[in-house]
């Protein structure tokens, strides 16, 4: 392919760089999606760092050291390119040493957009392990043996932690739990603790609280902040900064939306909120702009039981107890919805996802459904696996990395 006419130029930092579309296209989600423009601008990354990328997709090698290895980060990130971030990863890995070893990691905090190995589309799925929160009744975590298709007890969250209304998202391999409401009716209390939990130590902390309480908020992590949307009676917005410890007011919902969103995810690098009553919305905002921005809503007018994201796809799930699931998904780059797939047979209870490799697992207390994305398909895998016997309450799955020992705490 590389022998034939570059057909495609790129645009960056005052200079050209000649390449070929398919190449890119198919390491690139972010080249993919202009595969009809001849010429392409892009902004927000250096001649230099492109210039690396562009050698990387071409040859496999990839050239970082300490002096670049944050802009190559990023600049893979904001392309697209996820086996990049993993190769960049690997190569610094290898240049650690006993002397360095400091002085390398301070570099890459310095940068959240280098935070994290994001699954590869050049590599083998990622054998992240499932754990699911149970909220409300009981403050015990679970984590899903895949191997032996049962649930076992991971950890006990605090006794402080209000799982009632609660807002929940991991981050840098970190689970929080923040805000939520104690008590019931008028004794009820709103909460604005904020916990983090760390699954290579199994230690609980106590991190910087909300600016406000809340509850019925929704809790989700973009590009190393996470950011508490909504809530009873709020419709403010605030992100949260790990490095300082810091939580600040960020563009609120618009006016006339909802303060109660349904279901919150992020996808290629822009949060996304659902919600609404008798006319549901689909909402983005833009974090480089700080603005909330309306989006398409499919012809759908049901609540839906969850939304996730994968890759530049927004996929939602609405479940009726007499005709089964159907799913649709949302092409966040051409701004379409689409029907997916759906599901007749079986009983099918409201249920909440979480995404490992390119799997949605669908969990409730009665049963786990894997729900498969191919390039060209998405199915629902006939056997469902099991569920947490012993929770109770509303199950909140998500992804963590265990450790293969889990070390005892006293």
């Amino acid at each position: 392919m590389s022998r034939l006419p570059p057909d495609l130029v790129i645009e960056v930092g005052g200079q050209k760089i000649d390449a070929h579309k398919a190449v890119l296209a198919e390491k690139s989600d972010y080249f993919k999606a202009r595969l009809s423009r001849d010429t392409l601008k892009v902004k927000g990354v250096s001649y230099k760092t492109m210039s690396t990328l562009i050698d990387y997709v071409y040859t496999s090698q990839m050239n970082v050291c300490k002096g670049n290895v944050v802009e190559v980060i990023t600049g893979a990130k904001i392309l697209q390119i996820p086996c990049a971030v993993e190769a960049a990863m690997d190569s610094m890995s290898k240049q650690i040493t006993a002397e360095n070893c400091y002085e390398i990691l301070t570099i890459i905090l310095k940068d959240p957009a280098a935070y994290g190995r994001p699954p590869s589309r050049c590599g083998s799925r990622p054998q992240s392990p499932l754990s699911v929160g149970s909220l409300e009744e009981n403050h015990m975590i679970h984590c899903f043996n895949e191997t032996a298709n049962d649930w076992r007890p991971l950890t006990a969250m605090p006794e402080d932690i209000n799982t009632k209304g609660c807002g929940i998202c991991t981050m840098y391999n970190y689970l929080f739990v923040a805000g939520g409401i104690k008590g019931y009716g008028d004794k009820g209390k709103v909460s604005d603790k904020v916990f983090c939990y760390n699954p290579i130590t199994n230690r609980w902390a106590e991190v910087r609280p909300l600016t406000q309480a809340r509850a019925q908020l929704k809790l989700v992590s973009m590009d190393g902040y996470l950011y508490a949307i909504g809530g009873e009676c709020l419709f403010t917005v605030e992100k949260y900064d790990p490095r300082m410890d810091r939580w600040t007011a960020v563009a609120p919902l618009p006016k006339g939306a909802f303060a109660v969103a349904h279901e919150a995810t992020t996808c290629s690098g822009e949060l996304y909120v659902s919600g609404g009553s008798l006319f549901y919305r689909l909402l983005k905002y833009d974090a480089k702009r700080d603005e909330w921005q309306e989006c398409p809503f499919n012809n759908s007018r049901k609540k839906s039981t969850d939304m996730v994201a994968f890759k530049s796809f927004i996929y939602r799930f609405d479940v009726n107890r007499e005709h089964g699931i159907t799913v649709f998904k949302y092409n966040s780059i051409v701004k379409m919805w689409h029907d997916c797939a759906s599901q007749r047979l079986g009983s099918h209870l409201p249920f909440r996802c979480a995404v490992i490799g390119n799997c949605i697992y669908c969990v409730n207390k009665s049963q786990t459904l894997q729900f498969v994305v191919e390039e060209e398909n998405a199915f629902f895998v006939e056997e469902a696996l099991s569920s947490p016997v012993e929770a109770k309450g509303v199950l909140f799955p998500f992804v963590l990395t265990l450790p293969e020992k889990p070390e005892k705490c006293t």
